[in-house]
């Protein structure tokens, strides 16, 4: 896997993030985040370093941004301008259109700056808090498809919070609860790469030739 540790200037202050650039004819990016606590991998026994390895021959570059802030409850605001910060670093380097993920807490956080940037063109909250989430943030985020993926047996974030958002959200979206997977969604790992790969294929189409 190749990646640079970089730093990436905010008002805020700098925000630690892996970058695995694409290896091929650009496509965009994803952007991933985790929870409250922060951290590169991601759920799902580190599925986010996984992605980082498999998209970069594709064309598809993958940013691993890190919390500022890392406490519970995470602080929304806060962690929005994170991921704006990571949104326009991702344009500047001509790496747009972005693809946010988000796991948890980061799961709102998302949502919330998928809406906000011109640059992000669609959003994956995985086991999403609703907390954070506005009507005003879901009312703004078509056409920007919104993917929701939760566990059936998530006893800390309870699958319900994904439906709600789903109920409010407008198309186009979709919902996944994977059955017997709890908040970190490790019992189903495998369902979860494929529709993370299948999503970010659909969202991030190859570059047709001119």
């Amino acid at each position: 896997m190749t990646d640079e540790t970089i730093r990436i200037a905010s008002a805020a202050g700098p925000i630690d993030a892996l970058w695995h650039p694409p290896q091929s004819a650009a496509r965009g990016s994803i952007l991933c985040v985790g929870g409250f606590d922060g951290g590169f991998d991601g759920p799902a026994n580190g599925i986010y370093g996984d992605l980082a390895e498999h998209l970069p021959p594709l064309g598809i570059g993958a940013l691993r941004l890190d919390f500022r802030i890392k406490t519970s409850p995470g602080p929304i605001d806060a962690g929005t301008d994170d991921v704006l910060a990571g949104i326009d670093w991702l344009a500047e380097a001509g790496a747009a259109p972005v693809a946010l993920i988000g796991h948890s807490y980061g799961g709102a956080i998302v949502i919330r700056a998928a809406a906000r940037s011109e640059h992000a063109c669609a959003a994956a909250a995985l086991s999403t808090q609703t907390a954070g989430i506005e009507l005003a943030d879901l009312e703004r985020l078509p056409p920007r498809p919104l993917l929701l993926i939760h566990g059936a047996a998530d006893w800390r974030l309870p699958p319900r919070l994904s439906e709600w958002v789903y109920a409010q959200a407008s198309q186009p979206k979709a919902l996944r609860i994977l059955p017997d997977a709890t908040h970190s969604l490790r019992q189903q790992r495998d369902q979860l790469w494929d529709i993370l790969t299948e999503w970010i294929d659909a969202v991030l189409p190859p570059v047709s030739a001119p």
